[in-house]
């Protein structure tokens, strides 16, 4: 176990920057047109290409976590410090396998994406349309649930702030 019992500015920076990226994520996703139809556009490479760097980030997250690890509350009842740590891996676990599941649709609808037009991506297989019906059907799927967990992340941080009026949610934030 560890004595640290603060996130670093490291732990935080890639926090809040996977926060915003999939609030960009999100946005682009809702707005953009018919996936469905011929090759990618450019709010098609797009979200692809954030994607592929919110996949980047969570990896140093994790990487990062694992490392750098930060108690938790001792304060919480021994339930809340168990939800918290399933919350947390099953958020990374989502995170990762959202942004996997996407990449794999463009794969398998063929397309050739790059990365924010410059840097051509490999494809992860070869072009398979069933394979990419069915793997569209799990992004979406994992893109809801995703959305609910976090719905439920910032809950119960914000029930800590004003429910409870712990420091929990101070662990995370700026300065």
């Amino acid at each position: 176990m560890t004595d640290r019992l603060q996130y670093g500015t490291t732990a935080k920076l890639l926090h809040w920057l996977v926060v915003a990226l999939l609030v960009v994520q999100y946005l682009i996703g809702w707005l953009m047109p018919d996936i469905h139809r011929g090759p990618p556009g450019t709010p098609m490479t797009m979200h692809i290409s954030f994607g592929i760097v919110i996949l980047l980030l969570i990896v140093l997250r994790l990487a990062w976590r694992i490392t750098h690890p930060v108690a938790p509350e001792s304060s919480l009842p021994a339930w809340q410090r168990l939800s918290s740590e399933a919350m947390h891996w099953l958020l990374y676990v989502l995170v990762l396998a959202t942004t996997i599941s996407g990449w794999l649709f463009a794969s398998f609808r063929g397309w050739s994406v790059s990365l924010f037009y410059l840097i051509p991506l490999p494809m992860l297989s070869g072009e398979n349309r069933a394979a990419g019906r069915f793997i569209d059907g799990w992004h979406q799927a994992m893109e809801w649930s995703l959305l609910v967990l976090i719905g439920i992340h910032v809950l119960a941080a914000l029930a800590h702030l004003f429910v409870y009026r712990n420091r929990v949610m101070h662990r995370m934030l700026p300065g």
